[in-house]
């Protein structure tokens, strides 16, 4: 192998790249170790320097591509490479389809999980991404609006984006405008916008309170987009929540779970496709047995799942965070499900329900974050509930989570891969476990 220095950066080397690794990298190995370079697919030939070294392996950029593998395809969006949003759209489609199928079963096989029947995979397409998260900043009087770049905290200043709605895309224009006016020279801000069923629910946190023209400015965008709602919120410190003001409630934003509308939270999570949703709902309600009676649904969020459920069982939706339960509660009352649905605030990970109160179940439903997990997993290993579901839009994770439940006793009947973030390293599932 022919190793290069180079002037004012890392050791060069040339490589040769085996594999695309979990998070969309390729790699090829030096000394037993995996060299990860972003935007390279098998069979590359590539000049790579080397950028650092972490648990895993070792991390390098591409300076030259020598010879190209076969499956490259030409990237459809002109951020491509700059903007962090997406990495495997110089895949062409059949490798990347093989690839993500693959995520499951090798992050399975890692845990020692071997022949656990996978579905295949799921595609939601392109503009379906109905929430999207953006950085805006403002510097040298320029606003940037749009996502990091890669492992960098520089704005891309979008102009499109293949994933976003029309909706959600048709946003920026006068969103950028807004925030030109709130923002003062060198501030940031986060911008959470969601499509909800009746319009955009629009969501800033910024570091200072808006000036009586920013918050004109605002008003005019909420006019302008025709938004549902735009709150505004300081930006948090590190673990800190924030209660975010109203600045324009045109009409309350609602989603439908189910038969049941909800009124969700400035912000709130949903699920990123209304497509994946559903596909998500079907799979949930396919794993729980038609004869179960009370059903747990651990992170229930606003209801995604605890409304579909309450069709057919009774539901006891746990939730740690306040106003996500609050608007669940509000909407059960309203369709007159309070005989069915009962509600819990409570932090899984800190205070996870104990064997006694899972053995009154028989099923549990849990859609954590990309964390997993883990403690209440722990919990359910050594409850007698029949039927566990776990939702999961991490497959290292939802690994880890499956070996535990599998050590406590019981079979992963089916998993079925959802891909609600196409040229990601990004995968939602749904896994069967069955006593």
């Amino acid at each position: 192998m022919r190793r290069r220095a180079r002037k004012g950066g890392g050791r060069q080397i040339e490589l040769a790249i085996e594999a695309i690794g979990a998070r969309g990298d390729g790699y090829g190995t030096v000394d037993g170790k995996p060299v990860f370079v972003p935007f390279t697919v098998p069979g590359d030939r590539v000049l790579a320097r080397i950028t650092g070294e972490h648990t895993g392996g070792v991390h390098a950029e591409a300076v030259e591509l020598i010879a190209e593998g076969p499956g490259r395809a030409p990237p459809p969006c002109p951020h491509f490479g700059l903007c962090g949003g997406c990495s495997l759209q110089h895949l062409d489609e059949a490798g990347y389809l093989e690839w993500k199928q693959a995520l499951v079963g090798r992050a399975l096989a890692q845990r020692g999980i071997v022949d656990a029947p996978v579905a295949p995979l799921q595609p939601v397409g392109q503009q379906t991404r109905r929430r999207m998260v953006l950085a805006g900043a403002k510097k040298g009087g320029r606003l940037r609006l749009g996502l990091h770049e890669r492992a960098s905290h520089t704005v891309v200043d979008l102009e499109t984006c293949l994933l976003v709605t029309p909706g959600l895309l048709a946003l920026l224009p006068p969103l950028r405008r807004a925030l030109n006016v709130l923002l003062a020279d060198g501030e940031t801000a986060d911008v959470t916008a969601s499509e909800t069923d009746n319009g955009l629910d629009v969501l800033i946190l910024s570091p200072t309170t808006p000036t009586l023209a920013a918050r004109e400015a605002l008003a005019d965008l909420a006019q302008t987009a025709d938004l549902a709602q735009l709150s505004w919120g300081p930006a948090p410190r590190p673990g800190e929540t924030v209660e975010p003001e109203p600045v324009a409630i045109r009409r309350p934003p609602t989603l439908r779970f189910g038969d049941v509308t909800v009124e969700p939270p400035p912000g709130g999570f949903l699920q990123p496709t209304a497509v994946g949703e559903k596909l998500l709902v079907e799979a949930v309600l396919a794993a729980v047995p038609v004869d179960a009676r009370r059903v747990a649904d651990l992170y229930a969020g606003c209801g995604t799942f605890t409304f579909p459920l309450a069709k057919k069982f009774r539901v006891h939706a746990v939730e740690g965070e306040s106003a996500a339960l609050a608007a669940l509660w509000t909407a059960a009352r309203r369709a007159d499900l309070a005989g069915r649905v009962s509600i819990e605030e409570r932090d899984l990970a800190r205070d996870p329900l104990i064997m006694v109160e899972l053995d009154e179940f028989d099923a549990v439903v849990f859609d954590p974050p990309r964390i997993g997990a883990r403690e209440q997993v722990a919990m359910l290993a050594a409850a007698t509930v029949s039927t566990v579901v776990a939702v999961s839009c991490n497959p290292a994770t939802f690994a880890r989570d499956a070996r535990t439940l599998i050590d406590g006793g019981y079979t992963l009947v089916e998993v079925v891969p959802v891909d609600q973030f196409p040229w990601s390293g990004h995968l939602e599932l749904v896994g069967r476990f069955r006593r």
